[in-house]
């Protein structure tokens, strides 16, 4: 009988400090050659919520890392799932910097951010393989995918996925891209089960594209002469990636869902990256128009962008776990819906799958 990989638990975690837009009005933003942007802090940041929709975001306190919030999701969703932590086979966690000191921007990723929360959690199982995955803002639903892989492989049966990332300490405050990133992470457990029924993960498909995309999102200076030029922080050209996305991720997603047999109206729901508003409605608005519907319901693309803003890795995993929980006022996921979970980010990489929802 054929393997399925089902979530059976789901956790998150938020720092509980809550930055708003008005907390940058005092911020000395400058463009990429040092100058000050000739337009008043005040219609800065209100263009930058016009189009991302961001109100606030949230930041990691300093006496915590970003491992520290991969274990307090993980501790969630094996909590959640109601099992032994030492039955689980693998432990992937998805993050792009490691853990960042608040003062020092270094990337630590030795140990691995895997092995960190492996032994927060106290696993002693050593048959429990932990490792990275960092794939860009995509991580976490590469992870899913490779989870996905193990143990249809029969190679596994139990796998912890997740999603975490500190990016308030990795982005240059001078950069007005510094108001769209946030900390946060995500994780679920899932589990093979067999079964004949269409369930769990269906398929999934990921692209890679670096010929010209490669450095759309890379490591630069400040651009304040304020810090050392050894210092990097992330940078992103806003403009190029978002014609990136919008002309590459609703052709995935099509191909995703068809190769499950299905049409855009089987979907109930699209758990995308939460990276910007405007650029995720013109997403779905284009994947909708690859399947001949000129319309698309609101309703089917759940986001919370307004409230954690965009913290990479995680914003997938933690807005399921935020929907599953009945958090979300007017969403809900109910047995027997079809997903999809979409992603794109540095890479380039866009990927998605296409979960059912078992019955029970």
């Amino acid at each position: 009988m054929p393997i399925k990989t089902v979530i059976i638990g789901s956790g998150k975690y938020l720092p509980e400090l809550i930055v708003k837009n008005e907390d940058f009005l005092s911020n000395e933003f400058l463009n990429e050659k040092g100058e000050k942007f000739p337009k008043a802090n005040e219609d800065i940041v209100k263009k930058l919520q016009e189009i991302t929709e961001i109100e606030e975001r949230r930041y990691l306190p300093s006496h915590l890392n970003t491992s520290d919030m991969g274990f307090f999701a993980a501790q969630e969703a094996i909590a959640n799932a109601g099992i032994d932590k030492e039955s689980l086979d693998y432990i992937i966690v998805a993050h792009n910097f490691g853990d960042l000191q608040d003062h020092n921007r270094k990337v630590d990723m030795v140990p691995t951010l895997a092995s960190r929360i492996k032994h927060l959690l106290q696993i002693a199982n050593p048959d429990c393989v932990a490792y990275d995955l960092p794939f860009g803002c995509p991580g976490w639903v590469q992870g899913m995918i490779q989870a996905d892989y193990f143990i249809k492989s029969g190679d596994a049966r139990r796998a912890l996925v997740i999603g975490t990332e500190n990016l308030s300490r990795i982005a240059d405050p001078h950069d007005i891209d510094a108001m769209i990133y946030s900390d946060g992470a995500g994780a679920v457990v899932v589990e093979g089960i067999e079964t004949d029924k269409a369930i769990g993960i269906l398929t999934h498909k990921t692209r890679t594209d670096t010929l010209n995309h490669a450095h759309l999102l890379n490591m630069g200076v400040s651009y304040s002469s304020d810090y050392q030029d050894d210092t990097l922080f992330i940078k992103m050209n806003g403009r190029k990636l978002y014609e990136y996305a919008i002309s590459t991720v609703p052709i995935l997603v099509k191909e995703t869902i068809e190769k499950a047999g299905l049409d855009i109206s089987d979907i109930n729901k699209v758990l995308i990256h939460q990276a910007n508003a405007k650029m995720d409605a013109a997403i779905l608005e284009r994947t909708f128009k690859l399947f001949g519907h000129k319309e698309w319901p609101r309703e089917v693309m759940p986001m919370i962008i307004s409230k954690i803003g965009n913290n990479s890795v995680a914003t997938v995993p933690v807005l399921y776990d935020i929907i599953i929980r009945g958090e979300m006022e007017g969403q809900e996921i109910k047995p027997g819906d079809t997903l999809v979970f979409a992603s794109v980010g540095a890479g380039m990489n866009v990927n998605a799958f296409i979960y059912k929802v078992p019955m029970n």
